[in-house]
This record gives structure tokens, sequence and C-alpha cells, in this order.
């Protein structure tokens, strides 16, 4: 059983997991044998924890431990859902953070700001 955020209880559902990888995923290259190894392997972690209940968040948590080693882009796409980044600050912290960006203080480097972003 997963239990939610809410606290209610659901039967843990393949689907659901498939299902926020391929949005994670989306135009990324990741072969249908890669995607079923990916699953079967955040499926087994969560199972090597032999418990019977598991809150929805250490699932996500899995989730996120392998996709930062798959894709680095899909694992920001799937953590800015699943951890709620409400601003870009957060955002850029996330990607230099993966990407192993050091934050220059005094730069000129230009900035990821609502200014400079083309709409």
């Amino acid at each position: 059983m997963v239990i939610k955020r809410d606290g209610h209880k659901e039967s843990y559902s393949r689907d659901k997991v498939e299902q926020g990888l391929k949005k994670a995923f989306e135009k990324r290259p990741i072969s249908e044998e890669a995607f079923k190894i990916l699953v079967n392997k955040i499926e087994r972690n969560i199972q090597a924890l032999k418990k019977s209940e598991i809150t929805s968040q250490e699932i996500g948590e899995i989730i996120i431990k392998e996709l930062k080693k798959k894709d680095p882009v899909a694992y920001i796409r799937f953590a800015s859902v699943y951890r709620a980044f409400e601003d870009l600050q957060t955002f850029q912290k996330e990607i230099n953070a993966v990407f192993g960006k050091k934050k220059n203080r005094g730069s000129n480097s230009e900035k990821f700001t609502r200014k400079n972003v083309k709409n």
C-alpha cells in the first residue's frame, strides 16, 4: 500500500510510476528497453525496503535517485514537479547542483530571469 501525502492509502500502481517517468522523459533519448529496465530497477528498490506500506514521498525519492543517474534533464523535470519548485532560484539551484556548476558571486554571467526569457 502507498500512503499519500494527505494520509489516505491506495494500492501501488506501476502505471503511475510509468506515467510520471514518461512525462519526465518526454522527447528525451531513451529506448523502450532502457525505460523498462529503469522501471524494474525502481520497483526492485521499493521491494528491497521490505515494507507492507510505503509513503509516496519514499517512492518519489527512489525515482529521483534513479533519474539523477540516468538522465539529468529527466531528473530536473521530475524533481521540479515532485518537489514543487516555486521559483526560478530553486530551479536554478537544482540545475547547478546537477550539472556541477558553482555559483559565481559577482560574475557577469547571464542569470535565468524573466527579463531574458523569450516568450
